[in-house]
């Protein structure tokens, strides 16, 4: 069977390529057609085209790019078209691809959404607009399913594709030396994987760090962003060290870490890595956003523990001395440390088994073989 797949960020292609290998076990001949990055296209996928040129966030970001985003989606609207798949498979990224769920739906394409939309954050009658479009809604967070029951829609938790991940996780024992770093204890900089995110908030993580002189720094860098971008920013901090696609060794040596909210918070929770959340946007994005939030957290990690787990430092509250201040508190010797641990016990709980790319893989060919009778 045929399978068109839309992943609009660096996450999306790390699961959209797990979920391919998965389908591929139940049928071996599937075809796969993308919009996403290289780690689809190493899992055998056609990409159409890369997710980087469509990575904007925020709603003031969006706006500057409108254009460019309309014509793209056009593009991928006749792509579709043309190669009329077997099925659309949708990976989180809600605003291009609920759109082209509405698109697919009308020309009798049938849909399947992998990862939810976070619907349930803000505009939640968004869902009536998934149940309207969507075939079959895969989801990976334990409290989704309570949240769509609500507008009477049943979807598929296959549980969380990080466990996955984590799940074949190998740590480099050279890791240390490769980076030549010493045995200092580590701290871990995950900044994001989007150009606005290192712009907004690096910066602020990179002051801090001149208040903690006996730890060691380590910056996880991304390889779609170029490394002219780092730069601009590492000049005036010698001592911090950057390497590219290797977060999870990085908080595998790591006493700590700042990191911006996003998947990464999870994965750093996972990993069991105390952590200080931060997030900062545009002003005119902040202040839209702030309106229209409906959930009291920002990090997954506390919207599954459904309390604060993890210190969140959003905005005006994001500066070198309050992350600081925060930092000194899951350091070593600090007051929240234990707390966290703890905590994030609860969380990985909540977070059940590893196996959801396989299950997702599983269910998906099940239900396109129902479609097709």
């Amino acid at each position: 069977m045929t399978y068109y797949l839309i992943a609009g960020e660096r996450s999306g292609d790390l699961h959209g390529a797990n979920l391919i290998r998965a389908i591929r076990q139940y049928d071996d001949e599937a075809s796969c057609r993308a919009y996403g990055g290289e780690q689809m296209e190493a899992a055998g996928a056609t990409i159409v085209r890369h997710y980087r040129d469509m990575a904007f966030m925020g709603f003031w970001e969006v706006a500057k790019n409108l254009g460019t985003i309309r014509r793209i989606m056009r593009e991928c609207q006749a792509d579709l078209l043309a190669h009329r798949p077997d099925v659309l498979i949708l990976i989180d990224y809600a605003g291009f691809n609920l759109r082209m769920a509405r698109f697919a739906k009308k020309h009798g394409i049938p849909v399947f959404y992998y990862i939810s939309p976070k619907v349930w954050a803000w505009n939640q009658r968004r869902a009536l607009t998934i149940k309207a479009n969507v075939d079959r809604l895969f989801t990976i967070l334990p409290f989704e399913t309570e949240f769509f029951a609500k507008y009477g829609y049943k979807v598929d938790y296959v549980g969380n594709p990080l466990l996955d991940a984590l799940a074949d996780f190998r740590p480099d024992p050279t890791f240390r030396a490769k980076l030549g770093i010493g045995e200092k204890p580590v701290i871990a900089l995950l900044p994001g994987s989007r150009r606005q995110e290192i712009t907004s908030i690096l910066p602020t993580m990179l002051a801090a760090t001149r208040q903690f002189p006996d730890y060691q720094f380590v910056i996880g860098t991304v390889s779609n962003l170029p490394d002219t971008l780092y730069d601009t920013f590492l000049a005036d901090y010698p001592n911090v060290v950057r390497v590219s696609n290797a977060a999870y060794d990085v908080l595998h040596i790591a006493t700590a870490a700042l990191v911006t909210s996003g998947t990464a918070t999870l994965e750093t929770a996972l990993l069991n890595v105390p952590q200080i959340v931060c997030y900062k946007t545009t002003g005119v994005t902040y202040a839209i956003a702030s309106r229209l939030i409906a959930v009291p957290f920002i990090s997954l990690v506390n919207l599954i523990a459904d309390r604060e787990v993890v210190k969140e430092l959003i905005q005006n509250d994001l500066t070198p001395e309050k992350v600081a201040d925060e930092l000194r508190t899951i350091l070593p010797g600090g007051p929240q440390r234990d707390r966290l641990f703890a905590d994030y016990a609860d969380v990985q709980k909540k977070m059940g088994e590893p196996g959801a790319s396989a299950r997702a893989g599983q269910r998906m060919v099940e239900e396109l073989r129902k479609l097709k009778g």
